[in-house]
């Protein structure tokens, strides 16, 4: 499966106001895999950033200036999130600033290139009710290391949110038991096992202690709940 984890930066935060694009980073992701094949550009908006906007990524216009315009590099983008499905930290601001950019060229959304979407806010905010989700807490719950971070930047933060996506579903695909499975020993099929033939045997007292801790370690390293944890609270 080929995922795109992507970020803007942009000269203000509508771009119903004539705010645009400057910077798209992307992060190529097969099979939860890094892969290397990254996409980064600075795009010439033809116009300032807000001071708001500035003093969050710091592109000034000497800076971006001789950059390529967004009819430019269009292409380039299209030919790389072709089918892919996005990953994005508040997916409805890059949305709509991208969607405005192709509208302008008279294009179809960007949202119709792509394979789909994933908002990784909002899938932190199902993980972490009433606490702070932005990327900068999430690095610092799950052990992202983000102190080179002085300013914004599109590539550097889509590089930050796959490491924080990739550690938030971990497991994800994994915890899943299947009762019957093929499984081939020195060449040879052997039968599924019945489920009537399975024998299940009760955790000990010391495997419920070691278990606990093990809880306890999880809770103490994203300082807060875990996941297991979280699940096994009772219902308020």
């Amino acid at each position: 499966m080929r995922q795109i984890v992507l970020d803007t930066e942009t000269t203000g935060i509508n771009p119903k106001l004539g705010n645009r694009i400057i910077e798209i980073g992307c992060v190529e992701l097969h099979n939860r895999m890094l892969t290397g094949n990254n996409f980064h550009v600075y795009i010439n908006p033809e116009r300032e950033s807000e001071e708001g906007a500035l003093n969050v990524h710091g592109l000034t216009t000497e800076f971006l200036r001789d950059k390529p315009r967004f009819h430019e590099i269009v292409d380039q983008l299209r030919e790389y999130i072709q089918g892919a499905e996005v990953i994005i930290h508040n997916a409805p601001f890059d949305l709509g600033f991208l969607n405005h950019e192709f509208r302008l060229l008279k294009l179809p959304d960007f949202s119709t290139h792509i394979g789909g979407v994933i908002d990784t806010l909002v899938h932190a905010k199902e993980l972490h009710p009433g606490k702070r989700n932005s990327l900068d807490a999430l690095c610092d719950r799950y052990g992202v290391s983000n102190s080179h971070r002085k300013l914004h930047g599109a590539l550097l933060d889509a590089e930050l949110l796959a490491d924080v996506y990739l550690s938030m579903t971990r497991g994800q695909n994994s915890l899943g038991m299947d009762v019957e499975e093929e499984v081939v020993v020195g060449g040879a099929l052997l039968e599924p096992v019945p489920l009537a033939d399975i024998i299940f045997l009760p955790a000990s007292d010391d495997e419920l202690a070691a278990h606990a801790a093990t809880l306890a370690g999880l809770d103490k390293a994203v300082k807060g709940q875990c996941i297991w944890t979280a699940s096994l609270a009772p219902a308020a």
